[in-house]
């Protein structure tokens, strides 16, 4: 869980796949995994950043989740 929040976080102004991985403390492989679940589910969205780039931002759909994300976390903290 704390990972998708890391990752839906850090997208929320949009970021690259480094930056992403990085700030989610994940190796590559593993971090390729969580990436395409998020985008195949529509959490996550590729988008053009100039040039070769890629920017992840997150989608309406997955503001939602990690609103809920965050207060599930509230919850355990108590």
């Amino acid at each position: 869980m704390e990972v998708i929040v890391d990752i839906l976080t850090e997208t929320l102004e949009g970021a690259n796949k480094t930056r992403i991985m990085y700030r989610a403390n994940l190796n590559f492989m593993r971090f390729n995994c969580y990436l395409s679940e998020l985008v195949e589910n529509g959490l996550l969205v590729a988008e053009d950043g100039g040039g070769r780039r890629v920017v992840y931002r997150v989608t309406e759909r997955g503001k939602t989740l990690l609103e809920t994300l965050r207060k599930a976390q509230g919850f355990m903290a108590v």
